[in-house]
């Protein structure tokens, strides 16, 4: 991706101008050299008196055709952005270091001898996911043996807070909210899936329990019944609400829409499954998928899920070790690990009315 040189403005795809609620800063129509896709080298400011109707009617056409191009960054943000994680494409790693430049909490959470400078990789050659658009690019959460956060030995962990989701008294978690997040999988650091994967999750405030757990590999306790090459949302109780394979060569978009206006109501079942009918007077968890960049699609209805306990979205990885009862503080993990998920399209909107961005 080149660099815009001053005072020549590049003319982007369909982005934050015409893709969210946030004022965005480019033309829409085009992406920055994607092949797929024309690209206009230089804009014209449309300010200048020397400019003739008939090349204002050339402009107008020229941006008119390349709006009728098929985009790979089509998504549209429908509702209002509470929290924003999607990361400008002139972001540098050194950003993620200052509360002052990053998107995220850059003390937490994360081995005490690293900074997130050093955690953080830009996967190069990749367009980006769904909800990305031109003025946005992936990053990739990685882990290595230096992953340990405070005393939990047993973990290998790297987890990003946005900046503004408060333990208590955020605005992510109160009414009902739509965490976004596509992830995609980098051959040089894949995952060892022997092991158990919690990589997106909310967890309460008092850091007890979480609302949700976004898994991957050989699930603790649900070794037989759980294939480990599958994404896997799991509720409070740990029970399976969905899955899907793990797609190696394109993104995988999710959705997932938490209602907090409701009392969770405890459910009797003795099944490891979540049931999937709809409770009026229950709290509740709902899935969206799509993969590539193809629209999200509902795939479970709105199930019951204890949602109380406030607290904190994670977005990252954490590495459960094997052969042990105790995993926070002891178990086997082996060394000179280099592992990483990359993400994409990550926020949280605000889903009042049903709203849901597809």
């Amino acid at each position: 991706m080149r660099s815009r040189p001053k005072g020549i403005t590049y003319v982007c795809a369909v982005d934050d101008a015409l893709r969210s609620n946030q004022p965005g800063s480019y033309v829409p129509g085009l992406s920055y050299e994607d092949v797929d896709t024309p690209v206009f080298p230089l804009s014209i400011d449309l300010s200048d008196k020397m400019l003739t109707p008939t090349i204002l009617t050339l402009l107008s056409t020229l941006a008119t055709t390349a709006l009728a191009v098929p985009q790979p960054h089509a998504a549209l943000i429908k509702c209002p952005v509470i929290l924003d994680g999607r990361i400008k494409i002139h972001t540098q790693l050194m950003d993620f270091d200052s509360s002052a430049t990053s998107l995220f909490n850059p003390d937490s959470v994360k081995g005490s001898s690293l900074k997130w400078s050093q955690i953080i990789q830009f996967p190069e050659g990749d367009k980006g996911s769904r909800f990305d658009g031109c003025s946005h690019k992936p990053l990739e959460v990685t882990i290595a043996d230096a992953s340990v956060f405070k005393t939990q030995y047993g973990f290998r962990r790297a987890g990003l807070i946005f900046n503004g989701d408060k333990n208590i008294g955020s605005p992510a978690s109160r009414g009902v909210k739509t965490l976004h997040f596509s992830v995609r999988q980098d051959e040089a650091r894949g995952l060892n899936l022997t092991h158990e994967y919690l990589n997106v999750w909310h967890e309460t405030s008092d850091w007890s329990a979480n609302q949700f757990n976004f898994v991957t590999g050989t699930i603790i306790g649900q070794e037989g019944s759980l294939a480990k090459n599958t994404f896997k949302i799991m509720s409070r109780e740990n029970k399976l609400i969905w899955s899907t394979p793990i797609e190696q060569k394109e993104w995988q978009n999710f959705a997932i829409t938490l209602d907090f206006n409701k009392k969770h109501v405890a459910l009797p079942s003795s099944s490891s499954l979540i049931s999937l009918t709809d409770q009026k007077d229950n709290s509740t968890l709902r899935l969206y998928y799509s993969k590539g960049h193809e629209p999200l699609r509902s795939v479970t209805q709105a199930v019951p899920n204890n949602n109380a306990g406030e607290g904190q979205y994670q977005i990252g990885i954490l590495k459960k070790p094997t052969g042990t009862d105790d995993v926070v503080n002891s178990g086997y993990q082996e060394s000179d690990i280099d592992e990483g998920q990359i993400y994409g399209g990550i926020f949280i909107e605000d889903s009042a009315n049903g709203c849901v961005s597809l």
